[in-house]
């Protein structure tokens, strides 16, 4: 998707608003070797009240991506040319589900997925120059049906802890994944496709 651009980006200091390996593994796999990490401080405290579920999570990746900019941005040799941010959340009733702040936590929300269907919402916010894109994907997620041990024995792995709604699908929790309806990178945290569209319109290389 981003060979006609790939050797415009290779020449840009490409920064990921982000601590996670598996983001920037699936950024490295678009082609973008010279993405750097970089964690953002932005404190994640939206009201979700006053958001709709695709506003949350987009507004969300805009604090991360406009507070690692403007903090790297005050030196020359740490600015950045392009900042990529992305936040994820799973929804289900009308509730947002972060990422679970203990063992006991993660094993309640599971409890309540098993056996039904949620939508995993993910923002993504691409900053480049003056320009900023947002958008954001949803995917339809099918939880089959599950023992209190069997979810037990996944909350006890430690997996649940740094995951949108305690599982993380390309890890041991996309054994209680029983379909999708939409594209799986969303659920993993990062839209593929969408962000290579969208890298690709702002170097100006339209995808037919």
């Amino acid at each position: 998707m981003l060979k006609p651009i790939i050797n415009q980006i290779g020449t840009k200091r490409v920064v990921l608003a982000s601590g996670s390996p598996r983001r920037q593994e699936l950024i490295q796999n678009l082609g973008v070797s010279n993405v750097i990490l970089c964690p953002s401080t932005f404190e994640e405290n939206l009201d979700p009240s006053q958001y709709s579920f695709s506003d949350y999570v987009v507004s969300t990746a805009l604090g991360k991506v406009r507070e690692v900019y403007d903090r790297l941005s005050k030196d020359d040799a740490t600015r950045p040319d392009i900042v990529i941010g992305a936040d994820t959340m799973v929804t289900m009733d009308g509730r947002m589900y972060g990422k679970p702040k203990t063992p006991e936590h993660a094993f309640e929300v599971l409890q309540k997925l098993i056996g039904r269907t949620h939508i995993v919402y993910t923002g993504v916010v691409i900053k480049y120059q003056e320009k900023e894109v947002k958008f954001t994907e949803s995917c339809k997620v099918h939880f089959g049906k599950a023992t209190t041990a069997q979810v037990q024995a996944y909350v006890d792995t430690g997996e649940p802890l740094d995951k949108a709604g305690g599982y993380g699908i390309q890890g041991l929790g996309g054994n209680f994944v029983e379909k999708i309806e939409g594209d799986y990178f969303t659920v993993v945290g990062l839209p593929m496709y969408r962000l290579s569209v969208e890298l690709c319109k702002l170097f100006d290389y339209q995808v037919e």
